[in-house]
Formats: structure tokens, C-alpha cells, sequence
């Protein structure tokens, strides 16, 4: 075996666990192209490249072809890795840790680095904002950020009277003006106000903090760093359920707030942006004083999911996952919220439950920031519209609507 290694080729059984596959699916990658293999000397065994299999394991190996009859949309934004996506072939982990949320958004609109510096303002309609607060006035007390977010998009529409401009260059500017107004339309969270104390100022993750959290960021900004980390990361996520909900408006022409409005319903599923929310009840059970084994034994007995645990993609671990409860960790060492959340995912590690993802750090931020309720789910909506304005300009190109067709087993017509 170590010949075999030092030549560059392993077996069937170290390839697999690289991989994070069964040996099954190495023939099936084989019959694919997708890697090489050979018969050892014994003639007994089969050996694969070593390189490619580490190419594989860095990238991300290839999904599942789509089976007969499953829609499949050609898309050119973000590929799914192994335990991370990649935002027009760059690692979404090193973008979270050195790009601004801004930079991010033109990249995936554009794929241009220089869209960024030559964009124009993110600045809401004041008309837009004012219809949309105007809207919210009737509202109950203690209603949830996405909540508001819904009919904040609607208000805006309403009152952006280019939002039928669907060239590239309009649809960017809608999407810079409409992010903003999401952002600014949301009341301040404790009263406070917006942050450098007028519409406008300062990044879109740091006006979006003053509307979700009642305290400012902490000298350093290390947590705020960790917020727009957050919103990198949950930008976009190839055809997530909202998203073909997004693509699906744009097919037939719908402006890009019906876009994001369309986005934004579905994205408030609990098997969707609204896991976190869930993962925030149980990191406030756990800082409450309650145990997690009797936080987490309870949903199980109840046969409920545990939110925030698992992936239907990253089925070895969430590398999103990691960056951000890094950050979070780096910015907030030894907060007694993370001592909750730890608590969570050591009780969750006993019972060999699913890893952890993205939504679970995105909630322990949350509570370590002092977010308000509902915090998580706001900031994947803001950050995820991005992705679905990207998602828009690709169906704005394209001729026809999406139309799946239907299997139909009811009873038959007359």
C-alpha cells in the first residue's frame, strides 16, 4: 500500500473515505470520466489516481446527474463543493473572510472584479422607505424582521417606477436600491439610530446591524466582521427552493422586486432560511438555565428535527459552518452565549446527530451579538436576494418561461 501511494494511485477504501463516499460510487465516477483507475499488481483490486481524488475531495465532487424527468437549469453563479459553494469559481470561504457584502453581490451579478469600484450608491428611495414604513405602521408589536421584509418589498415596488428596466445595468441598480430600502425600511432595533445617524451611511451589513441589534458593534468590530461574514456566505446557494422560486418569476418577465418577493415566501419554510430561527429557541433554552441534553432529547422525542444540524448537500460537514462560529469564537472568546451553543453541539456530537450547519452558527452570532428574534432570518433574506437578482439576470437572457410539466396519476378526464 505504500508503493501504491508513493506511485500515486490508492485503493478503493482510502479513495472512498476522502471522498466521503461509498466504494460504489468510485465506479460510477469511473464509467462518468471523472476519475481514473487501474487494476493493482495482485489483480485483485482496483487503484485510483491519488490526484484526482484529491482534486475531487478540494472542489467538491460531482452531484448527481439529474434522473429522467427532473428539471435541470444550466447556471454559471455558484457551484456546490464538497462542504462549501463557489461563487463563480471562488472558494465562498475566502471571499466571507476579505470581501465586503457590496463586492460579493456585483461579483455574482457580473462576475466583473471591477463592477464593484464602478457601481453606483446604496442608497434607498426615500419615497420607497417612507411607503414602507407608512405600510408597517398598523403592524402588531414583536412581529419578526422577515415578516416586515415582505411587505417592506412590496411598498418599495410600488413606488420605483425604473423597476421594469431589466437590462443588466438596470437590474444592478434596482438591486443595489432595493437591497438598501429592504435594510433601511426595517424600524431600529431598540429605538437606536441607524448607524452614522442618517439613511445611507456606512456599509449595507453595518446599516442592517442597526436594525437588528439594539447596542452598536463593539469597538474592533469583530462581531460586525462576523455579520457580514454571514452575509457572504449565505449569498447565494446554487437552486436552493427560493431560489428557483426567484428564477421561476424571472422567467416570465416579473421586475426584480416580484423576484425577491417571490424569494422571500418561500424562504421562510423551517426547512429553509427558517432554521435558524429554531436554532436560536434552542441556544436561549440552553442560556436560560436549561439542559441540552433536555432541550435536544425533547424535539427528538417529540419527533421533530433539530434545527440547525444537518445538510442535504454537505452530508460530511458545513465548512460554513466552521469559518463563521470561527469568527464569531475570535470576536466573543468566552461568552457565555457560546458556552450554550457549545453545550448544544457537544449534547448533539453524544447522540451522533447530523454536524452542524450554517444556520446554527448563524444563530449562536445572533445570540453572542444580542441580536433581536427573527435576526438570522432577516440577514439570510437580505443577503440571499443577492443571489436571486444574479439568478434573475440569467433568466432575463434567456427566451421562455420555466414551465415543469406535471406527472398527472389523478383520475381520468371525462
Amino acid at each position: 500500500m505504500e508503493n501504491e501511494q508513493a506511485g500515486g494511485w490508492i485503493d478503493a477504501k482510502a479513495a472512498a473515505e476522502r471522498l466521503g463516499v461509498k466504494p460504489a460510487t468510485l465506479y460510477a465516477y469511473v464509467s462518468r470520466g471523472v476519475l481514473r483507475r487501474r487494476h493493482a499488481p495482485d489483480g485483485r483490486r482496483s487503484l485510483f489516481d491519488a490526484a484526482q481524488v484529491e482534486e475531487l475531495a478540494r472542489r467538491g465532487r460531482p452531484r448527481r446527474p439529474p434522473g429522467p424527468g427532473e428539471p435541470a437549469i444550466e447556471s454559471a453563479i455558484t457551484a456546490l463543493g464538497a462542504d462549501r459553494p463557489y461563487y463563480r469559481g471562488r472558494d465562498v470561504l475566502a471571499m466571507a473572510e476579505s470581501r465586503t457584502f457590496e463586492d460579493v453581490a456585483a461579483w455574482l451579478w457580473t462576475g466583473d472584479d471591477d463592477a464593484a469600484g464602478a457601481a453606483g450608491p446604496w442608497r434607498a428611495r426615500e419615497d420607497g422607505v417612507a411607503a414602507a414604513a407608512a405600510a408597517q405602521s398598523g403592524l402588531p408589536a414583536g412581529l419578526l424582521p422577515l415578516d416586515r421584509l415582505q411587505l417592506i418589498a412590496a411598498a418599495l415596488a410600488a413606488t420605483d417606477p425604473l423597476r421594469h428596466h431589466l437590462d443588466p445595468e438596470g437590474v444592478a441598480a434596482t438591486g443595489r436600491t432595493l437591497i438598501a430600502g429592504l435594510v433601511e425600511a426595517l424600524p431600529p432595533a431598540g429605538g437606536h439610530p441607524a448607524a452614522g445617524g442618517r439613511p445611507g451611511a456606512g456599509g449595507i451589513a453595518e446599516r442592517l446591524w442597526s436594525r437588528l441589534c439594539p447596542h452598536p458593534p463593539e469597538p474592533g468590530g469583530g462581531l460586525l466582521r462576523a455579520f457580514e461574514g454571514a452575509m457572504v456566505l449565505l449569498a447565494d446557494h446554487e437552486l436552493a427552493a427560493s431560489t428557483v422560486a426567484a428564477r421561476v418569476a424571472a422567467s416570465v418577465r416579473a421586475d426584480p422586486y416580484a423576484v425577491v418577493a417571490s424569494g422571500l415566501g418561500v424562504l421562510s419554510g423551517p426547512l429553509h432560511g427558517g432554521a435558524s430561527y429554531g436554532a436560536e429557541r434552542l441556544i436561549a433554552e440552553v442560556a436560560g438555565a436549561a439542559p441540552a441534553s433536555r432541550v435536544i432529547g425533547e424535539r427528538l422525542r417529540a419527533g421533530e428535527r433539530v434545527p440547525g444540524l444537518g445538510h442535504g448537500v454537505y452530508k460530511s460537514g458545513d465548512a460554513r459552518f466552521t469559518l463563521l462560529m470561527d469568527l464569531v469564537r475570535s470576536a466573543a472568546p468566552g461568552h457565555e452565549r457560546l458556552a450554550a451553543a457549545d453545550a448544544l453541539l457537544d449534547e448533539a456530537a453524544r447522540r451522533r446527530l447530523p454536524a452542524p450547519n450554517v444556520d446554527f452558527a448563524l444563530a449562536a452570532l445572533g445570540a453572542v451579538a444580542g441580536l433581536v428574534p427573527g435576526a438570522g432570518e432577516a440577514v439570510f433574506a437580505v443577503a440571499r436576494t443577492a443571489g436571486w437578482l444574479a439568478h434573475a439576470l440569467e433568466e432575463y437572457g434567456r427566451r421562455g418561461p420555466l414551465r415543469p410539466r406535471a406527472v398527472y396519476v389523478g383520475p381520468p378526464p371525462p
